[in-house]
């Protein structure tokens, strides 16, 4: 279903393609997945905020009328009762964006990452993804729909000498993942996709690039539009994914990223 409003006091028109809709976010709480949570609620979405931080996770879904659950995603039960309270609360599955994810600075360079950072960076980045498309699916087939989100990065298409080798590695491997279960599960209506953000003006990105300077104006200049993205542009992608507006786009990396991918050589 898909309807157009005007928004009170503005002349913009706001999207309702969601209306009726039950989305599932991880990492709801902050950054990426708040401003998306507030996106898919505006188009009508029923949306259940998921996130290990509980006085961020309830009020996000206090802010977008929805339902908050504690979730460690890298724990499978309770990955499993995050969608079955999605279910049981409003009657269906529809939209998944698997996105809480980590970037801590211990990952850096494969020369000093330890490998207790390494797995950690794994487990929350990728397998918490492969948990959480294991939980959604089952509701998706049962349906005969579904539109599944999964987080990359742009790191997962293009090398960094200003390296986060498990976060890249991590990104790549949900990438991976994104385009085979795309193939899988086409013709039983559900589409995956991997959202790959190019760097989002997030807390995340905030705090890593607080400790490092020079690391923040070395990938500021490679940005063609100049200028870290918002997380309410890369928010306005997932409610494209999770739409029927994207309905013949599967399998896919759907690049969010200023045109970094893109350059050869960026403006003075």
């Amino acid at each position: 279903m898909t309807e157009t409003v005007e928004s009170a006091g503005t002349d913009a028109a706001v999207c309702r393609r969601l209306v009726g809709r039950t989305a599932v976010i991880t990492g709801a709480g902050s950054g990426i997945g708040l401003a998306a949570a507030r996106r898919l609620a505006s188009e009508g979405a029923r949306v259940v905020c998921g996130d290990i931080d509980e006085t961020a996770g309830k009020a996000a879904a206090d802010a977008v009328g929805g339902t908050f659950v504690r979730v460690d995603v890298t724990d499978p039960e309770q990955v499993e009762a995050l969608f079955k309270a999605a279910y049981d609360t409003y009657g269906s599955v529809d939209i998944a964006f698997n996105n809480a994810g980590i970037s801590p600075p211990e990952d850096d360079s494969i020369l000093t990452t330890g490998l207790e950072a390494w797995k950690r960076v794994q487990d929350v980045n990728l397998t918490s993804v492969y948990l959480c498309c294991k939980a959604a699916l089952p509701y998706m087939r049962r349906q005969g729909r579904g539109s599944i989100i999964n987080t990359a990065s742009f790191v997962a298409i293009m090398g960094a000498a200003t390296s986060q080798i498990s976060y890249t590695a991590s990104k790549g491997g949900v990438l991976a993942m994104s385009r085979e279960l795309g193939v899988q599960f086409a013709r039983e209506g559900i589409r995956v996709n991997a959202l790959c953000p190019g760097p989002v003006n997030t807390p995340l990105l905030q705090e890593l690039f607080a400790s490092d300077p020079e690391r923040a104006a070395r990938r500021l200049v490679h940005i063609p539009a100049g200028r870290f993205a918002e997380a309410d542009e890369i928010a306005a992608a997932v409610a494209f994914l999770a739409s029927d507006d994207s309905s013949f786009i599967n399998a896919t990396d759907f690049l969010v990223d200023g045109g970094i991918a893109g350059a050869y050589v960026t403006p003075l």
